[in-house]
């Protein structure tokens, strides 16, 4: 019996240290597909920081700027050229699957990579100067509806955009063709707001971390947020489309992906530092900094998350004859 104890005791201990024998990658390294000073940016600084912070990694985490397409380039970059780098991550958000069921990653697709945790989400929103006659998301899409000539929307994106995608949902809710749309595309997401300040446009399409700057003024109103329920805190005043009538709830969510050839037993050390990185302190302050909201996943949940909104981009995207 005691021979039979020991051995299990044993088996056990190996078990164990087997399940803990994958380390910290030696070298990390965070790829932002952009320039300096954007979503990816700031994506790839809460990691950079919290790892630090939390004494996950001895040295910090290098950032590499790649831009190009919303993450096309990086995308192509670390499938082709850079797939089993065990210490490499990329940031993507809902720009880049957007971008990806439009088909815009050229040959690969959202099965050709790694999908290993979400960082927060942002919501989108729509805004009016504090001095508009819409004092309502019905108020503005009656009048939207009788004279669609008499509104001008402002984003910091193209058309087929995610701005240009969450103002095109609102006109097929009131029965609005989207190509009547008076759509103006800005650089970035500071712009469309100064414009809208200026009175150049009369509503902006956008995300909401981008109007937190201007909710302690009197200058601009946000008619609608753009998420399943309210949020917490000063934010609960506003209320969202959904309960409005509208059925538009749109996360912009932001995360993380891997090389395809990455090994179970690093993409996991990946996925069980993600889900205790999530819940520390250290980690929530630096996203909080950076106006994002909790979504935590990590894993197979997130694939199949990705994988799920992929599809329903490209639904979307075919209804607007935006892909095939």
């Amino acid at each position: 019996m005691r021979t039979f104890k020991t051995l299990l005791t044993a088996a056990s201990l190996f078990i164990c240290a087997c399940a803990f024998a994958t380390s910290a990658p030696d070298r990390t390294e965070c790829i932002a597909p952009a320039k300096p000073g954007g979503g990816f940016d700031l994506t790839c600084k809460l990691i950079q920081i919290s790892l630090l912070e939390t004494k996950t990694i001895d040295s910090p985490m290098r950032v590499t700027f790649m831009p190009g397409g919303v993450g096309a380039v990086a995308y192509n970059a670390i499938i082709a050229q850079r797939p089993g780098e065990s210490g490499t991550v990329v940031a993507f958000s809902g720009g880049s699957l957007l971008n990806l069921a439009q088909g815009k990653f050229g040959r690969y697709n959202v099965n050709d990579v790694r999908w290993l945790a979400s960082v927060g989400t942002d919501y989108g929103m729509i805004a009016v100067r504090n001095d508009s006659p819409y004092q309502t998301l019905t108020d503005l899409m009656e009048a939207f509806k009788k004279a669609p000539d008499s509104i001008v929307f402002g984003a910091g994106a193209s058309i087929g955009s995610q701005d240009w995608m969450k103002t095109a949902l609102l006109a097929k809710e009131v029965g609005i063709d989207p190509r009547k749309m008076r759509y103006v595309a800005f650089e970035g997401g500071g712009e469309p707001i100064t414009a809208l300040l200026g009175n150049h446009i009369q509503v902006v399409s956008g995300d909401l971390s981008e109007t937190l700057p201007y909710l302690n003024g009197d200058k601009i109103r946000i008619l609608a947020v753009y998420a399943d329920k309210r949020l917490d805190g000063d934010l609960a005043k506003i209320p969202t489309a959904k309960e409005q009538g509208y059925d538009l709830v749109w996360p912009i969510i932001r995360g993380f992906y891997m090389g395809p050839k990455v090994s179970d037993e690093q993409y996991q050390w990946w996925v069980d530092t993600f889900k205790t990185l999530q819940h520390t302190d250290e980690f929530k302050k630096q996203r909080e900094l950076r106006g994002l909201f909790e979504f935590n996943m990590t894993g197979k949940e997130l694939d199949d998350y990705v994988k799920k909104q992929v599809i329903q981009y490209h639904e979307m995207a075919k209804s607007f004859g935006l892909a095939k």
